[in-house]
């Protein structure tokens, strides 16, 4: 099945509506593109889960190694890792029942959407969560 993103409006939505954000990926270091949309996010008012097994904090969040080590439901999984990784986390964000599955700009899967789908899990890719949230502000 090719990607097919949700539109305009339904993005719109998804980020009216999903507050929790699991980052995976999330770089400690300011310079990375990571850190920058989290932080900007998370100062939007968006609750940011860093999710990466060699910090022990990022933006003042105590990082996890994986999504299973998150307490709660995740509304969104923000994922900054490369598209051969993607269906690993696919299947992990399946596994968590989060529902929404966001593969950052420059990145995609058919295979991870595939699974995503199977899941009921909304995919969104080759899409920077920051960027889509400023249009909606």
């Amino acid at each position: 099945m090719s990607i097919q993103n949700p539109s305009d409006q339904e993005i719109k939505e998804i980020l009216a509506t999903n507050k929790r954000i699991a980052v995976v990926g999330l770089s400690d270091k300011p310079e990375r593109t990571s850190y920058m949309v989290s932080e900007a996010m998370q100062k939007a008012g968006y609750e940011i889960i860093p999710v990466n097994p060699t910090a022990d904090e990022i933006l003042g969040v105590k990082a996890v190694a994986s999504l299973k080590d998150i307490d709660g439901e995740i509304d969104i999984v923000n994922v900054f890792r490369r598209s051969e990784y993607l269906p690993e986390v696919a299947r992990e964000t399946a596994e968590v029942g989060a529902k929404v599955f966001w593969a950052q700009l420059g990145l995609e899967s058919e295979e991870a959407f595939d699974i995503l789908q199977e899941h009921g899990i909304i995919s969104v890719m080759n899409r920077c969560i920051k960027v889509e949230h400023a249009k909606w502000k």
